[in-house]
């Protein structure tokens, strides 16, 4: 400040200055986050335009106000950047008083209000890819990409308007650009709280996304529990929830609903945990009494997924997947349409792949005559349109397919032994 005063620069009225600080104050507040470390000041309009119409000192005092008066944690910030404002709107009116020497009017005005606007943002990024070299938290190219967009939006959007301000301020007053400070500044506070917005819906997507990522590792251990207790039916739950996912999709089901039939396939067998030892791998038929075991392993799987956070409709699904359209079904015998949708997808994934499979009763049967006996069973056991959809799919496949064998339902189970351990991982961590 004693280098302007020096220089011959002198301060405008005070109550001008600290009308336009305080302008510039509530802008500050608007900052705009560009990621989730960098934040860009809004306060750049009046502090420019203070710079170009008032001088080098003006600018200095109005960006110290600015940043002054948002005084918040981290302290350490406030100190380091209320200086650096104050230097900003120093050398942007510094810059604007050497071009407006050489340059009258509106089009002076226009040239000026430029020029300051490259120099006020040229000197807030090289200070902020200082600042960031400095604590060793990003990289000048990583900022440079972040905030060179905005740049290219805010000079042709910020320059005009500064330098009709400054038209406004010689042949008007100070009034009448306070006044019209104000849509501008509504303006800002739009791209704000569009800012906030995005912020907010990033967070959220990540959430979802570990949420999502915690459900497979869940599911992948429970998985692994039931191929290691039963080798025969090792593999089952990672087919059915292909299949189960490829006739939700095929069925034009919305993409939540496709991850949630997926997820559902990967856990509808649960409740065998539950079971008495030796029932899995008896050989043989099994007697009415053990049959009877077998059918509440889906009441047991909702008994266990009803107590995991977030999983009550799982739960549902998991319960219903025995079910039959006739009624004749169970746990609770529903009918038709009052047995939820996902649960009857999983209901044919899970007994063609039964049926296609060897067990330790029979070996497997041919695709074409489980494909068949789906057909048989429709409007009985199976929901219509659900098989058709499946018979869709079966009859472009190939036979790896059909069977269970190809790479896509390998992939399926490394998939999810990889978030299984990835999961264990993190929690030994």
């Amino acid at each position: 400040m004693g280098v302007l005063l020096a220089a011959g620069y002198r301060l405008h009225p005070l109550w001008a200055l600290v009308v336009l600080g305080l302008v510039a104050a509530v802008a500050e507040r608007q900052g705009v986050a560009v990621t989730e470390r960098i934040e860009m000041s809004a306060s750049f309009l009046p502090t420019v335009f203070a710079a170009v119409a008032l001088g080098p000192l003006a600018g200095f005092v109005v960006g110290a106000i600015a940043n002054a008066t948002d005084f918040r944690r981290p302290w350490l910030r406030w100190v380091v950047y209320t200086p650096v404002r104050a230097i900003t709107g120093a050398a942007t009116g510094a810059a604007a008083a050497l071009i407006a020497h050489h340059a009258h009017g509106a089009g002076g005005y226009l040239l000026a209000s430029l020029g300051a606007s490259l120099v006020s943002l040229a000197v807030d990024a090289a200070f902020n890819c200082l600042t960031l070299a400095v604590r060793g938290t990003g990289s000048a190219r990583g900022y440079a990409f972040a905030v060179v967009p905005i740049f290219a939006i805010a000079l042709p959007l910020y320059s005009p308007l500064v330098g009709l301000f400054v038209y406004g301020y010689h042949a008007y007053s100070l009034w009448v650009v306070v006044v019209f400070f104000v849509p501008a500044l509504a303006l800002q506070r739009l791209i704000h709280l569009y800012q906030e917005e995005k912020v907010a819906s990033r967070r959220l997507a990540s959430a979802n996304e570990r949420l999502r990522r915690a459900n497979l590792s869940f599911a992948a251990a429970v998985v692994a529990i039931l191929d290691a207790r039963d080798r025969y039916t090792a593999g089952h739950s990672a087919a059915v929830a292909v299949y189960a996912r490829d006739i939700a999709t095929r069925m034009g089901l919305s993409d939540e609903d496709q991850d949630l039939v997926h997820l559902c396939g990967l856990v509808h067998d649960v409740g065998k945990i539950g079971l008495p030892a030796g029932l899995l791998e008896k050989p043989g038929a099994l007697t009415l009494d053990e049959r009877r075991q077998m059918e509440k392993h889906s009441a047991i799987g909702e008994e266990i997924l009803r107590n995991v956070d977030d999983y009550a409709e799982i739960a549902v699904i998991v319960r219903h997947h025995h079910e039959r359209v006739d009624g004749r079904g169970y746990p609770d015998g529903l009918h038709g349409d009052e047995i939820p949708l996902l649960a009857r997808i999983i209901s044919v994934a899970d007994a063609y792949n039964a049926m296609t499979s060897d067990r330790p009763y029979r070996d497997a049967l041919p695709s074409r005559v489980a494909r068949l006996r789906l057909a048989q069973a429709v409007e009985s056991q199976f929901d219509t349109s659900v098989v058709a959809a499946f018979e869709a799919i079966l009859a472009a496949a190939d036979e790896g397919y059909r069977t269970g064998q190809s790479d896509v339902f390998l992939l399926n189970r490394l998939e999810s032994q990889a978030t299984d351990a990835e999961h264990e991982s993190a929690l030994a961590v």
